[in-house]
């Protein structure tokens, strides 16, 4: 059963499983089944403007995405106990253990680790920081996001990571078999 077809009769249907938890990507929209509810999930195109909290906010989009591949892959769509201690102990893992796990698991390729752990560093640098204005982005040499290139650069290198990381998730999304999921009892 496609995507479409399963977000089509999620929201159609009036008794939804709680015991399904998982974010579907169909084409350019985005959805999240959990606890019987489907709610829009974000947008395949993120806007980031020049200023901390809105970096920030892509960022947490990007590990959200990070979450839920893993989760994908471990307890697929499970909304149970096990989704619940996952997503407690994905909380204490660090965003560059993450992204070096997906290396080790093949999802992401050498080249794509290395563009996330740059991006990533920025992120931890603005979360340290007053303003962007302190931070600087190191894709080969030092680029100050203060400067109108340099946060142009980084928004363009960003944006592209996000356009590959979707296509990522929906190929983990594709390894699961959307027909055994219960979702409709």
């Amino acid at each position: 059963m496609s995507v479409s077809k399963i977000i089509s009769n999620l929201k159609k249907n009036k008794k939804l499983s709680s015991e399904i938890r998982i974010y579907l990507i169909d084409k350019d929209n985005h959805y999240f089944f959990n606890n019987g509810i489907l709610k829009n999930g974000f947008d395949s195109k993120l806007i980031i403007v020049k200023n901390r909290d809105s970096v920030l906010s892509a960022y947490s989009k990007m590990a959200f995405l990070f979450d839920e591949i893993i989760r994908l892959r471990i307890v697929q769509s499970s909304n149970g106990s096990d989704s619940d201690e996952l997503l407690y102990l994905l909380n204490l893992v660090p965003i560059n253990r993450k992204i070096r796990t997906f290396l080790d698991w093949k999802v992401f390729s050498p080249e794509f680790t290395r563009d996330m752990s740059r991006l990533f560093e920025v992120r931890n640098d603005t979360v340290h920081c007053i303003s962007i204005n302190d931070v600087v982005y190191n894709p080969k040499i030092k680029i100050p996001l203060s400067t109108v290139s340099g946060f142009k650069k980084f928004s363009s290198d960003f944006q592209k990571a996000w356009r590959t990381l979707l296509k990522i998730y929906v190929g983990e999304q594709q390894k699961i078999d959307l027909e055994k999921i219960c979702i409709f009892r």
